[in-house]
């Protein structure tokens, strides 16, 4: 868990700090380093900056993410049905695709020993579903179609598009409020007037690592909520009883995912956590996901997928 947590932190924290280069080395290049009029600092267009590079670098993910995970994973795409199995997962996945009402996703078979799956994709009609081999083996086909129905409602929620719009937003305001604070220490700490100094520098630095630390726990606060309304898809589309036995299924045989980490946020498998790891989590704790579904009144307390 902690291993994960720190390449998730690491990886935000490194994008901020290219960021941060890039931006130097275009203030110096366009003559933009100071932001400055006549009056003073020019907040407005530093905002607007930020955001590109925010948001920009939260998009990209999100269009090469189908890319990512077949490449990192290795996993098998299914184009023409070879045997049962992979007939079923299509069928299946079809047939959940069109209860939720998007298009259909590739479907996909990746090598690994844990139980895991995940979807991904830039829009609602345009996903991925992958599942690992360890599922196929471990699970029954009933454990297995809720498993399938939680990442097509992962899908049909938008939720990877929700999730690089909170990343952007979080991005945007790392980098502005890191930069607007700079300024103001560097101005009046070490009386510097004559464009960005030491005190700006060093302090952009120090406050990109806490922001976005503190960012990431916003993100992650999401990812978790999400992960209880992809439950509650899965139990619409699959039966609340098949969705609690995955869950349950899940929680005997838990290990480390090895999935990429562009990728991992959206996997079934849930983890461990206690006080302040509990923050940085992507996914609730099982045994809280499943007494959730369990305190569901039938059928009404299972939200519909949300189109």
């Amino acid at each position: 868990m902690f291993k994960r947590v720190g390449l998730f932190l690491l990886t935000n924290l490194a994008v901020l700090l290219v960021f941060s280069v890039a931006w130097g080395v275009l203030s110096s290049v366009f003559g933009l380093s100071t932001f400055t009029s006549q009056y003073g600092v020019n907040y407005g267009g530093m905002l607007v900056f930020c955001a590109l590079f925010g948001f920009g670098g939260a998009f990209v993910s999100l269009l090469i993410s189908k890319w990512v995970a077949k490449r990192q994973t290795g996993m098998m795409v299914i184009a023409e049905p070879r045997n049962d199995i992979e007939r079923w997962l299509v069928e299946t996945v079809r047939r959940q695709a069109q209860q939720a009402g998007i298009g259909m996703p590739e479907v996909g078979i990746y090598d690994a020993p844990e139980i895991n799956a995940f979807a991904t994709g830039a829009n609602r009609n345009n996903g991925l579903v992958a599942v690992s081999t360890g599922l196929l083996r471990a699970m029954s086909r009933q454990e297995a179609e809720a498993v399938l129905a939680h990442e097509v409602s992962h899908i049909a929620n938008g939720d990877m598009v929700t999730m690089t719009l909170i990343q952007g937003v979080m991005n945007t305001f790392v980098m502005f409020l890191a930069r607007v604070i700079g300024n103001i220490i560097d101005r009046a700490v070490f009386r510097n007037e004559d464009g960005p100094g030491i005190g700006y520098f060093v302090t952009v630095f120090v406050l990109d690592l806490i922001f976005g630390i503190l960012a990431s726990v916003v993100v992650m606060s999401f990812s978790r909520w999400r992960e209880y309304r992809a439950d509650a898809g899965g139990a619409a589309l699959a039966g609340r009883d098949n969705m609690i036995a995955a869950l349950e299924r899940l929680s005997l045989t838990y290990g480390e995912s090895t999935l990429p980490k562009q990728v991992a946020a959206f996997g079934i498998s849930g983890g461990v956590g206690h006080g302040l790891r509990k923050l940085f989590m992507s996914h609730p704790p099982l045994a809280e996901r499943i007494q959730a579904l369990r305190q569901a009144s039938r059928p009404h307390g299972i939200p519909r997928i949300v189109a």
